[in-house]
């Protein structure tokens, strides 16, 4: 199958996509379409053998939109592709000629109904001057009608093609006041009390609100994508490359594999790579969320578009293009933007059908008030009230305008969320699963706990160091690291070296004397007593550590206690768990002792040990069968199986390319309260949705009514085609302005989900 995604021109509303998303679903050899909205893009999966991309973009023009290849199985189609500005845009001197015009449209035609006698020209005078009255209008509407004619070709255009849009209910209404008028303006002449039927106001009034209404939802939709647009502004456009011995400024698209850039202070990187020279700290907030910089040294690992914040910094480029950590998250974003949430789909059915059903009511509204005696002009009032005030486009922008911001705040916090329908699942979720080691744990082992024997605690971890510096292995590193922060060395020198598999290091120094660092069993065949230390040492086995006993000339110095620790959000992360109602359950395949240890240190619900990799599925599985929504974090390759059998899988984001690309979120930190910022964010966009769905079921169910005169029996109300048409351009306003407000919320404030069932009251295994 090929994925395919290209830029659609000439949609107004929801009921335009759904049209580009019917014909197209109905090819043969398509598999799946989807169409945004919000980001004005087609997302097309089928079979190249049954269906050329050449006949998709035909269809697609057959039915008056326009198609341009962005992107083909994820990769750039070209640059002229990616950068298409939308076409026949109205611009802002435009508008406001429009606005002035009608203002003046306002003042004649109203001005003296609403405030008596105002200063107007004789000549222009509906009593003295009929016909010039007339006619002052017809021209000033005729320069509205023109500034704003893509509305009449549009809706004529989507009539023609019977897939009728907001743009035709706008220039059926607009087209129906202006030709009603212009024939009572040729009556003028016969019947001068014709004057009193023109409705020039309302035919610009109206295509004015709508101009203005979209120019503004037009900048509020841009903001929604201020996130993405950040994320491609990091990128510098070019880089200080070393080639030949000379320092030379290229373009960083130029970029290879093993090429050595140079970046000063204050410069961004232009690709990943590795520091090879030189030291300093770097600002990585604006791709992790990160405020506090990271300091870098020969041998660390940079990300292309941070700012290097002090010391000129040596890199050698590792990643180029679309494989760097930039473009990938940039990808990322952009295709949760594409996927549509479960709940979209419903509205996509409604959209399908509402601007026909809009135009019926409308055309029976008007014959039922004919038929109950009312004049021509009455019901050519309410029909262009009902065609105007009918909004598709707020329903149509309710949740793609929430996912984008939503999406969005998650990238600017390190939270990258793979597709519309994860943003929706993730708020339902009543059961977290989490990983223990490189999860919960930092994944290494560090130094915890020492006992010493006659010498202090520093000196016995400098001479451990000091047999462990030639191992490699996870323990030996973990005592080295230690003595390193706490900058202890010794003054003896290791002469002889051996180590010993499954045991430890032997070791002679300088002066003659065996230094012993390891297990019990390999002190043992020595002969020396481990009774001084046999309490320390059960104490630290129960809690499932490692112990390590140092001897110097058979002489018993002391024992050091190692074991992979807890990140330091992980207490604060699984407290916030629990008070948003979550089941907490801590999955390893580490032993029970260890396990159990870290479970109450954290104060998990339940821990599951001595797990395989196959099996940490079957029990994300039993929990789904229990009736239970979960949520896995993981971060190794044995989690990518429970990833992907999880409702949600969530992965760490310096676990494993496998781990990651089973995820459906992936935390850029290894920050484990970044789950709980990441759930916040679904129930925070699913919320904003519902109230933008609410709003334009509501608007409409309330306003179409209205507009056909449901009231004028009751109280004698009777809505304006003026006030509808400013009430539809407010309506799409208010729903991407609501999706704005997403930005301002707070992630890392726990919210309990209401309607989520009550978390059961488990004591810790």
């Amino acid at each position: 199958m090929m994925q395919e995604t290209y830029n659609i021109g000439g949609m107004s509303c929801a009921s335009c996509a759904a049209s580009v998303e019917r014909v197209t679903k109905g090819m043969p050899g398509v598999q799946e379409s989807s169409v945004n909205l919000a980001t004005g893009k087609m997302t097309i999966h089928y079979d190249p053998k049954k269906i050329k991309a050449e006949e998709i973009t035909d269809k697609i023009k057959g039915i008056g939109f326009t198609a341009e290849l962005l992107s083909r199985d994820g990769k750039k189609a070209s640059e002229q592709a990616v950068t298409i500005t939308p076409s026949g845009e109205i611009s802002t001197k435009g508008i406001a000629a429009a606005i002035l015009l009608s203002a003046v449209l306002l003042y004649i035609s109203m001005g003296p109904m609403l405030f008596g006698e105002i200063p107007m020209p004789d000549l222009i005078s509906m009593d003295t001057h009929p016909v010039n009255y007339a006619m002052i209008q017809l021209l000033a509407t005729i320069v509205v009608l023109f500034i704003g004619r893509k509305y009449f070709v549009s809706g004529f255009k989507s009539l023609y093609h019977r897939i009728p849009n907001m743009d035709s209910l706008v220039a059926i209404s607009c087209s129906s006041s202006f030709l009603y008028s212009l024939a009572m303006t040729f009556l003028i002449t016969d019947n001068p009390h014709q004057v009193h039927h023109l409705y020039y106001e309302s035919a610009a009034v109206v295509l004015t609100f709508v101009m203005l209404g979209k120019h503004l939802e037009s900048g509020s939709k841009e903001k929604t994508k201020g996130a993405i647009q950040k994320l491609m502004e990091l990128a510098p456009d070019t880089a200080l490359l070393f080639r030949d011995g000379q320092l030379t400024e290229v373009p960083s698209d130029t970029l290879l594999k093993g090429d050595v850039v140079l970046v000063r202070p204050g410069a961004k990187f232009p690709a990943d790579g590795l520091v090879t020279e030189g030291a300093g700290s770097v600002d990585e907030s604006m791709l992790t969320g990160e405020s506090i910089p990271v300091d870098k040294e020969p041998g660390s690992q940079v990300i292309g578009g941070s700012l290097n914040g002090n010391g000129a910094l040596h890199v050698e480029v590792a990643r180029t293009g679309e494989d760097t950590t930039l473009a990938k998250i940039i990808r990322f974003v952009e295709d949760a933007q594409e996927k549509k949430a479960p709940i979209a789909k419903i509205v996509d059915r409604i959209a399908g059908v509402f601007v026909p059903v809009v135009i019926v009511i409308a055309v029976a509204a008007a014959l039922l008030w004919l038929l109950l005696g009312k004049d021509l002009s009455f019901a050519l009032r309410i029909f262009t009230a009902v065609l105007v005030i009918a909004c598709p486009c707020a329903l149509g922008l309710a949740t793609p305008t929430a996912i984008i911001v939503g999406t969005g705040l998650g990238a600017g916090n390190g939270i990258l969320i793979r597709s519309g329908e994860a943003l929706e699942i993730t708020h339902n979720t009543d059961v977290v699963v989490l990983d223990k080691t490189g999860t919960v744990t930092e994944g290494k082992p560090r130094v915890t706990e020492l006992k010493a024997l006659g010498i202090d605690e520093n000196e016995l971890l400098a001479l451990a160091a000091l047999a462990e510096t030639l191992s490699d292995h996870p323990l030996a590193k973990a005592i080295v690291e230690e003595a390193a922060e706490r900058e202890l060395s010794s003054t003896m020198e290791v002469t002889e070296f051996a180590n010993v598999t499954g045991k430890g290091i032997r070791a002679k120094l300088g002066y003659g004397g065996n230094l012993l660092v390891g297990n019990a069993k390999l002190l043992s065949e020595t002969g020396i007593d481990l009774t001084p230390v046999e309490s320390f040492a059960q104490a630290l086995s129960e809690k499932g550590q490692s112990v390590m006993y140092v001897s110097l000339a058979d002489t018993l110095c002391g024992a050091i206690g190692v074991a992979d620790t807890v990140k330091p959000t992980s207490i604060k992360a699984i407290a916030a768990f629990k008070e948003m109602g979550f089941i907490t359950v801590l999955l390893t395949g580490d032993n029970q002792a260890a396990a159990a240890h870290i479970g109450r240190q954290v104060g998990v619900d339940r821990v599951l040990a001595e797990v395989l990799p196959e099996e940490k599925a079957q029990i994300i599985q039993k929990f789904q069968e229990e009736g239970h929504t979960v949520l896995m974090v993981g971060d190794g390759i044995n989690d990518a199986p429970a990833l992907v059998q999880a409702d949600i899988g969530c992965a760490i984001g310096n676990g494993s390319d496998i781990a990651i690309e089973s995820a459906d979120i992936v935390l850029i930190k290894s920050d484990l309260y970044d789950v709980i910022r990441a759930v916040n964010l679904s129930r925070l966009t699913l919320a904003n949705i519902k109230q933008n769905l609410f709003w334009a079921f509501f608007y409409n169910c309330v306003g179409i009514p209205i507009a056909a005169g449901l009231l004028y029996p009751i109280n004698g109300m009777l809505l304006s085609p003026m006030l509808a048409g400013f009430a539809m351009a407010a309506s799409s306003i208010f729903v991407v302005t609501n999706a704005l407000r997403l930005r301002t919320k707070n992630l890392d404030r726990p919210i309990r989900n209401q309607t989520a069932r009550k978390r059961k009251e488990e004591k810790p295994a």
